[in-house]
């Protein structure tokens, strides 16, 4: 009988513990993510240029830039040593596969996107030198003809910079959506802003 009783209560003990488990809140956001002011985005170095529509990548890296811009959070680093965080964007088609030419260097700008007080302008490449692994400067290999198969949808990757090869660590956060890249809203920094507003939250809540 008092085994039955230590067995019952044991049982009970474990049921209150997964409880409390699932009532605990994930963190959404870790502090170093919502301390980050300056912000490098690329186009994902896996990704070829698309034959139908070789310039896409290109046009959503920009997008992306002017709505992190316009949100002033963050200021735009001219390369991977000087950002806190670097984004890696992607275009999908809605295809799984696609033909693209890999190869040709997309994240290599003479050229970065700057805030003025008129609006957007055009600012030299600036910062120090490229870290290893820095995806705004790859080993350069000759272009070529390749089939993309995958992903179908816009990808939004957030990673942490200054560091090498940071677009092999972990991502700290992730989006993809159908047309989640597309200008004038551009989706997927809107959901950005959600989560660090709500993590913001989360942080102010703990004790």
């Amino acid at each position: 009988m008092r085994c039955r009783r230590n067995l019952l209560l044991s049982l009970l003990l474990v049921c209150c513990l997964v409880a409390a488990g699932k009532d605990k809140k994930k963190i959404v956001l870790p502090a170093d993510v919502l301390e980050a002011r300056t912000v490098l985005v690329v186009v994902d170095p896996d990704a070829g240029v698309a034959v139908e529509a070789p310039m896409a990548n290109r046009t959503a890296q920009e997008d992306v830039e002017k709505a992190l811009m316009n949100w002033g959070r963050f200021t735009i680093a001219p390369d991977a040593s000087t950002a806190d965080l670097i984004i890696s964007v992607r275009k999908g088609n809605g295809k799984i596969a696609q033909q693209t030419v890999g190869g040709v260097p997309i994240n290599n700008r003479p050229v970065i996107l700057e805030p003025t007080d008129s609006g957007i302008g055009m600012g030299g490449h600036t910062g120090n030198p490229s870290q290893i692994g820095d995806p705004t400067n790859p080993q350069p290999r000759a272009p070529s003809p390749q089939e993309e198969v995958g992903q179908t949808e816009d990808m939004f990757v957030v990673y942490r910079g200054k560091r090498d090869d940071a677009l092999t660590s972990p991502a700290v956060w992730r989006y993809s959506a159908k047309d989640a890249l597309r200008s004038p809203g551009v989706p997927a920094v809107e959901a950005f802003k959600k989560v660090i507003t709500e993590a913001e939250k989360q942080k102010a809540a703990t004790p």
